[in-house]
């Protein structure tokens, strides 16, 4: 028999955040790129109960967006425990990338979170 391993991803995802430490980030919403992989508990997905919803993930995301947070670590960090209390999820990895920290080239961060 075939093992099966089973990953839902949201790729890409641009939103306007309230993140940032500096004095002139405070109060402004600025452009994150989120990317989300969950990997799922149990075998091969036979119906929308066994997997997550990529909406659900999307709106995890968005609900953080509006909140200030200082920096993105800590921005990954909690989408990862967010999608890590949903059942059937044993590991998040989230990506955050934030196109304009730097004059040349992406910033980024990512965080894997994953269950005991």
């Amino acid at each position: 028999m075939a093992s099966v391993t089973t990953k839902v991803r949201v790729k890409d995802l641009p939103l306007l955040a309230d993140i940032g430490i500096n004095p002139d980030e405070i109060g402004r919403r600025q452009p994150l790129v989120i990317t989300v992989q969950l990997l799922l508990s149990g075998g091969a997905v036979e119906g929308i109960s066994g997997t997550i919803d990529y909406r659900r993930i999307v709106r995890a995301a968005e609900a953080l967006s509006e909140v200030h947070i200082p920096l993105i670590e800590t921005f990954a960090h909690r989408l990862g425990e967010d999608c890590l209390s949903w059942p059937g999820v044993v590991e998040a990895c989230v990506n955050v990338d934030k196109p304009f920290a730097l004059t040349r080239g992406l910033a980024g961060v990512e965080v894997i979170v994953r269950r005991d």
